[in-house]
């Protein structure tokens, strides 16, 4: 138990944050006063990773008091590798999109945007801590609040449709969430005093009929957060909607929620149900990959296509998960944060790019390149990146949940590979359409008038693309920090689960030397 309660601070931070913006004054300020809350938010999360002892498993940094103790609820949050890259991601992401949203609307409507960007990072980072489940559920719901209204207070002409859309499969997924918090009560009052922690939740003895039942209502929930085939629908007409920067906090975000739940609950208190349950989870994980990629080659407006390809990543993450090996969920893990960024640059990207050009349909841009080859050039890393190019970041994370896919079975590795060619497809030929050829009449008359649709990105805009170019190549190049915080992590997890894993492990370099594993 900590004697400073850092957790506390760092969740606390910006929900204070949020409520001096939405409550103080106008302005340009309110947005210097968020920008300062997020970059406060993320002194606390380092501290608190310098603290973290990536050798140790378990939670660590914890904090545990009572909350209504006639129900087994607790007030308790903790740190551990899943959590720590997690909330690294987040307080890390926050603060830069703040930046790029900082000209997208006049400072009394952009005041509302800030506050709410900053509750959605204060609830987040609760998520990834809560190390009770009820406070978890409790948390997962109230997202929802800041979610609904960066989606339908800010956007496009159908923002509010898509809002109500976003929540209505969102609530969907709680109310059947909610059903197996309340399993979880019945059956840890069956066997003692209630409990919703999550290391007393692990010691019961659940049967094989009432775990496969409990699992259900998670996965369901997290599929549809994530999301994944077939409850994914929301995804695309969401992105399409909000603006650029609220984008980025769902899909880079929010919805990382969804599978980092898969791993936290259900393989973590479900492990015979999550093993049983295998198969169907990796059917849908192979329908997400491939109809993603797929369905993502043929659209037209930018916003919906980057909405889309994530549909065949968030594929990748769960098939990682539950092919249950080490390697899997540690590129599962680092699929995660390696998506969280390379999405987040080509949202960005697209987003200062419509703006110039006053669309976001790829048909009505072209030769852009020529004009703004800053753009062009970042915009490719990014793609390239999503496309899985070696050398950069999220290479690393596919081709450990491949290895570990062609491990599990030949035929499932060799479908989820071709979504790698797609990837190619739909990311380059994006490029093609969008950067290279002639200018469109518009676009030429503006260039030879010299407007302002024309410029390349100025010096803050390369600045809040800067620190997410730098990690898709560090981590491409050097991907250990990340893996020496993940592989003990899920090397634990496989232990605890009693799935026996037959794959090879990726070493982490520890200071006693060169450590191999396998359980």
């Amino acid at each position: 138990m900590n004697d400073f309660p850092i957790l506390t601070v760092l969740w606390l931070l910006p929900l204070v944050g949020a409520l001096a913006v939405a409550f103080g004054p106008k302005g340009a300020l309110a947005k210097q006063t968020a920008l300062v809350f997020s970059l406060v938010t993320l002194v606390v999360g380092v501290i608190a990773a310098t603290q973290f002892d990536k050798d140790s498993t378990g939670f660590q940094l914890t904090e545990t008091h009572d909350w209504i103790a006639a129900f087994g609820v607790h007030y308790a949050l903790g740190l551990d590798g899943l959590g720590l890259l997690l909330v690294l991601l987040t307080v890390v992401l926050v603060p830069i999109v703040l930046a790029a949203a900082w000209n997208d609307a006049p400072d009394e409507t952009a005041k509302r945007w800030f506050a709410w960007a900053l509750a959605l990072e204060s609830l987040s980072l609760v998520v990834f801590l809560a190390t009770d489940v009820f406070l978890f559920y409790v948390v997962f719901e109230a997202t929802l609040i800041p979610a609904y209204f960066l989606i339908g207070g800010f956007g496009r002409a159908r923002r509010s449709a898509a809002a109500l859309k976003f929540l209505m499969f969102q609530l969907a997924g709680g109310l059947v969430l909610l059903g197996s918090v309340i399993g979880l009560y019945v059956v840890s009052s069956d066997q003692g005093s209630p409990s919703y922690l999550y290391d007393d939740l692990q010691q019961l003895d659940i049967s094989t009929s009432a775990g496969r039942w409990l699992f259900a209502g998670f996965f369901i929930a997290f599929a549809i957060k994530a999301p994944l085939f077939p409850v994914h629908t929301w995804l695309a007409d969401t992105t399409e909607q909000a603006t650029p920067p609220t984008s980025v906090l769902l899909v880079c975000v929010l919805d990382k929620i969804g599978t980092f739940g898969m791993l936290r609950f259900c393989l973590g208190l479900f492990p015979e149900a999550s093993d049983w349950a295998t198969p169907f989870v990796v059917v849908l994980a192979l329908i997400s990959i491939v109809y993603g990629a797929f369905v993502a080659i043929g659209q037209d407006d930018l916003l919906r296509l980057i909405g889309l390809t994530s549909l065949s990543h968030f594929g990748f993450i769960t098939l990682g998960i539950f092919v249950f090996t080490t390697q899997g969920a540690s590129g599962s893990i680092l699929y995660m944060v390696n998506h969280g960024i390379a999405t987040a640059a080509l949202f960005l990207i697209a987003g200062f790019v419509i703006k110039r050009r006053g669309t976001s349909l790829i048909s009505r841009m072209g030769g852009l390149e020529k004009v703004t080859p800053v753009a062009a050039g970042l915009f490719l890393v990014a793609a390239l990146a999503t496309a899985g190019l070696p050398g950069l970041s999220q290479f690393v994370s596919e081709i450990l949940v491949l290895i570990s896919a062609f491990d599990y079975r030949w035929y499932v590795g060799a479908i989820a590979v071709t979504a790698i060619v797609l990837a190619a497809i739909y990311m380059l030929w994006a490029y093609q359409r969008i950067w290279t050829g002639p200018n469109p009449p518009d676009l030429q008359a503006d260039v030879d008038a010299g407007g302002d649709s024309v410029a390349d990105l100025g010096r803050r805009e390369i600045g809040v693309l800067a620190p997410l170019m730098l990690a898709l190549v560090l981590f491409g190049f050097y991907p250990m920090p990340l893996l020496d915080v993940s592989n003990p992590f899920s090397e634990h997890l496989l232990e605890q689960t009693g799935v026996h894993d037959d794959g090879p492990t990726v070493p982490v370099e520890a200071e006693s030397g060169h450590s191999e594993g396998g359980h």
